[in-house]
């Protein structure tokens, strides 16, 4: 799995946002989840807004559990102790201020071109009915193809199927052809009667 794909798997959609959890984010960066949440408490206004960050509730933080682990329990607990925090693709940007080590701006690089991969992909998505039909169009032509070349290649299996079995029938006829005995001379001398 590469990096990309890493902190895809690690971006929520929550509130109509993609957001990327702050115990998430601690394990990016290398450090607990504490001391992530107080640098923040220290520079709140560097987060105001829920543009930049916002406080799960419950109910959203046991949704996240469940989609993540599929029960509740979890590595930190059976439940969170304080709701976490969600960061948006700008809250993220503005931790790197605030999170200073070398690593930090490292894995920063990648979340920001992950965020950035998911809007070009978001952009990439049909739009009107007829984006849309034309996908579908695509989407059969390339099933018909597929379904052609299996067609073609179910042909040649039957075709070299008939000839494997001329090949076997012809070895056999051989085989059996070498197995019949052939007349043997006579060894030593032979003695012919003669008439007087």
């Amino acid at each position: 799995m590469n990096e990309l794909d890493t902190v895809f798997h690690k971006i929520h959609l929550i509130r109509g946002q993609r957001v990327m959890l702050d115990y998430d984010l601690a394990a990016m960066y290398g450090v607990e989840t504490r001391v992530l949440k107080q640098s923040v408490k220290r520079n709140t206004e560097r987060f105001e807004g829920e543009d930049f960050m916002f406080e799960l509730t419950k109910e959203e933080a046991s949704d996240i559990l469940r989609s993540q682990f599929v029960t509740l329990k979890t590595p930190q607990g059976q439940h969170f102790k304080y709701p976490p925090l969600a960061f948006t693709e700008m809250g993220v940007a503005m931790l790197s201020s605030v999170l200073r080590s070398k690593a930090a701006i490292n894995i920063n690089r990648g979340i920001m071109r992950a965020f950035v991969e998911f809007r070009r992909m978001a952009a990439a998505l049909p739009t009107s009915s007829n984006d849309i039909a034309e996908l579908k169009r695509d989407m059969q032509g390339i099933k018909d193809y597929i379904e052609e070349i299996l067609a073609d290649q179910n042909d040649i299996n039957e075709e070299n199927r008939m000839q494997l079995e001329l090949i076997t029938q012809a070895l056999a006829e051989l085989q059996a052809d070498r197995q019949q005995p052939s007349p043997r001379r006579p060894i030593g001398f032979i003695q012919h009667d003669k008439e007087t």
